[in-house]
């Protein structure tokens, strides 16, 4: 046998050899389901459906009842105190009909005497509630007329308005359907009007600055849901099911990517161009400090000219540090941060939308 055919024959016995190694230590290794066992626990938790039909449900009867309740402690509070009704609107959408809750003085000032808040409500399927008492009051006394929208997905409504939510999408619409309302009472000033909100409600406000810009004179969000796409991953399962399950998303940020950012109000910064004011708190455990300070970077860096910006440090309240009101009193709860934030969120305001100002400028 020649030089070349030894080495040949050598290399085929080697990979027979090795060949054979592999065979028995594949044998001696355990299967990949005895390594990782399913947790069947585990894999139902994890699990999130992209079907509209597995949208988590409510108790709708009781949400009607406590909405009902509510309706009737405004009733009661602003007797003698506001001018208050509640009533219906069409959504711009022009798909629904939308509750508004109205609050205006007592006294009416003559023609666009009056500037104008819009203010929305936060939580996932919230509503609003007579915990507001104290901040309209306020803002009433001010010279505010004051309406409050309930935006689809709002509960007190029953099962077809509550499965109707479409977080970050015509929910901004709803929101700013309250426009054409306001616009239509003649004491209403068209050009002095503002929008603000708490949490969910500061996610909208955001996103009703960015998406309908000149409409509004000034908006105040306050701990506002930032960033959906960080929000989801950082919350888990449960609370991704319900937006997962939205009939007008239907996925995760992973599927729907493109649908994600445009809800998400961090990424609409370089939109807006109305003044915008952003309080937070660093021991906030809802919209947790870590997710909602990109919106207040975005805007010092993007929209110096227009952002007022502030940090609270572990205020008392946490998420809710700036409405902290007694349930039983509907008093508020103040703390020198919520004191602060209040003076500072009123100062913005009127330095934005005039409520003093009795008649229009020129007239």
């Amino acid at each position: 046998m020649s030089a070349s055919e030894t080495r040949r024959s050598g290399r085929g016995l080697s990979l027979l050899v090795f060949i054979l190694a592999l065979a028995q230590l594949a044998a001696l290794l355990p299967t990949a389901a005895a390594a990782a066992p399913q947790d069947p626990e585990r894999m139902e938790y994890l699990y999130v459906s992209k079907d509209p039909a597995d949208h988590p449900e409510a108790d709708y009867e009781r949400h009607m009842r406590r909405k009902a309740r509510t309706d009737s402690v405004f009733a009661v509070v602003t007797q003698g105190v506001v001018d208050y009704r509640k009533i219906t609107i069409p959504s711009r959408i022009g798909d629904i009909e939308l509750p508004l809750y109205v609050y205006e003085p007592l006294e009416k000032r003559g023609p666009r005497g009056h500037a104008a808040l819009i203010m929305v409500h936060g939580g996932v399927h919230g509503n609003w509630t007579e915990n507001y008492w104290p901040f309209v009051r306020q803002a009433v006394e001010r010279g505010y007329v004051v309406v409050c929208p309930e935006y689809r997905g709002s509960t007190g409504y029953g099962r077809a308005f509550h499965e109707a939510i479409d977080y970050g999408g015509y929910e901004v619409d709803d929101a700013v359907s309250a426009v054409e309302y306001l616009e239509s009472l003649p004491h209403v000033d068209p050009e002095r009007i503002g929008i603000m909100g708490w949490s969910h409600g500061g996610f909208i406000t955001v996103h009703a600055l960015a998406r309908f810009p000149g409409t509004f004179q000034c908006g105040a969000a306050i701990v506002p849901v930032t960033n959906l796409v960080f929000r989801l991953s950082y919350k888990g399962p449960g609370y991704q099911r319900l937006f997962a399950t939205q009939k007008r998303i239907q996925g995760l940020p992973f599927e729907q990517r493109e649908e994600y950012i445009a809800r998400s109000p961090v990424y609409q910064v370089d939109r807006i161009q109305d003044p915008v004011l952003v309080h937070l708190a660093t021991n906030d455990r809802d919209v947790n400090f870590v997710e909602c300070e990109m919106l207040v970077h975005a805007l010092r860096v993007k929209k110096p000219e227009l952002a007022e910006t502030k940090i609270y440090v572990d205020p008392p309240g946490g998420h809710s540090f700036s409405r902290r009101v007694d349930r039983e009193t509907l008093q508020m709860e103040l703390t020198p941060e919520m004191r602060d934030s209040w003076n500072r969120t009123w100062t913005f305001l009127e330095w934005n939308l005039r409520p003093y100002q009795e008649t229009p400028e020129g007239g």
